[in-house]
């Protein structure tokens, strides 16, 4: 086979691997603010919990990426105590387990799709325990979800000082942002079992749990949050050179008891904060340097230690430095900035 038949097949193996990137912002509020405080408990059957989708009519498919191995669906439940309720469900593929390779590759059915020379291409079946699929579901869901998931486009806004004090905190002031899921977790009514560490200092301290992006099965999508117990900080806008200790504590104890847990050391984590937040209580991200997770492009994620560095170098750099980041077609936010002609 000659070089520039083989350099073809690569390249159609490479195109095969490409698809759209999606944008999956701000999915982790929205995924613990829709489970109430009683329903917070693993190893419960959907049928325990009243959600089953034997009746489940597909009304839209809102937005999918084969690059994620992701679906939303829009439609309706039946056949269970929210029969009739909207529905947004969330379809993941869950990553390969190390652990289950040798069963998978040994116990599976494969069906030759295409042979050539030396390069062929199969269907492998597995059994149903080795091919899980992670559904996230919101239910009853509102107009404002099902649009949320909706494919949008995204525009890039810069904002400086004047802009947030004129346009993003009064947003964010009148709007109807609740972090009581948030004080459940630091008060111990609801994620308790979840909790991988805590520092309970009311100032420096801090709740370490999984992020519910990250199914624990393996470490190589690691991604765990950092919740600090301090009130009163919405985001970074907030930080000040009075914020170092927490921010130095959260950074230290967070990469040590991830290197104790999971052996990842710190020179294998991204750390880091978002700009604009999920949800309006400060908290960081850990995530395993290998893992492309959601929101960790340059648009949006802000590393702890510049931000560190940032604030002993100058004490107020977050209240005067322009912030770049980006907001969906229908963001509310986005069009307070059309109306302040901004965009």
């Amino acid at each position: 086979m000659d070089t520039k038949k083989e350099t073809n097949y690569l390249e159609m193996a490479e195109m095969g691997k490409r698809d759209r990137e999606e944008d999956n912002n701000r999915n982790e509020a929205e995924k613990r603010s829709k489970v109430g405080v009683d329903d917070q408990v693993e190893g419960v059957t959907a049928e325990q919990s009243g959600l089953t989708l034997d009746g489940f009519c597909t009304q839209t498919v809102l937005r999918e990426s084969a690059r994620e191995k992701t679906i939303f669906i829009h439609g309706k439940m039946g056949g269970s105590t929210h029969e009739g309720q909207e529905a947004v469900l969330i379809l993941e593929k869950t990553p390969f387990r190390e652990e289950t390779l040798g069963e998978l590759l040994k116990t599976s059915d494969l069906k030759l799709q295409m042979r050539n020379d030396i390069y062929s291409t199969y269907h492998l079946l597995p059994h149903a325990h080795l091919n899980e699929i992670k559904m996230t579901a919101i239910c009853p869901a509102t107009e404002k979800h099902i649009n949320k998931y909706l494919r949008q486009e995204i525009f890039l806004i810069q904002e400086n000082s004047k802009d947030y004090k004129s346009i993003t905190l009064p947003y964010i002031q009148a709007g109807s942002f609740s972090v009581q899921w948030v004080y459940n977790i630091l008060e111990k009514k609801a994620e308790t079992e979840r909790i991988v560490f805590e520092d309970s200092d009311p100032e420096t301290g801090f709740i370490l749990l999984p992020d519910f992006k990250w199914d624990q099965k393996q470490v190589d999508d690691l991604y765990l949050i950092a919740i600090c117990h301090q009130r009163g900080i919405k985001s970074l806008r907030d930080l000040t050179a009075d914020h170092l200790p927490l921010l130095l504590n959260i950074q230290q104890r967070g990469q040590d008891e991830i290197q104790k847990r999971y052996g990842i050391p710190a020179n294998q984590l991204r750390v880091y904060l978002h700009y604009q937040p999920s949800y309006y209580h400060l908290h960081v991200h850990f995530t395993a340097l290998g893992y492309d997770a959601p929101g960790c492009g340059v648009e949006r994620a802000h590393l702890l230690s510049d931000v560190i560095q940032n604030l002993q170098t100058d004490a107020q750099y977050y209240q005067s430095r322009t912030l770049t980041f980006t907001l969906r077609a229908d963001d509310a936010l986005l069009q307070k900035f059309r109306d302040a002609g901004r965009l």
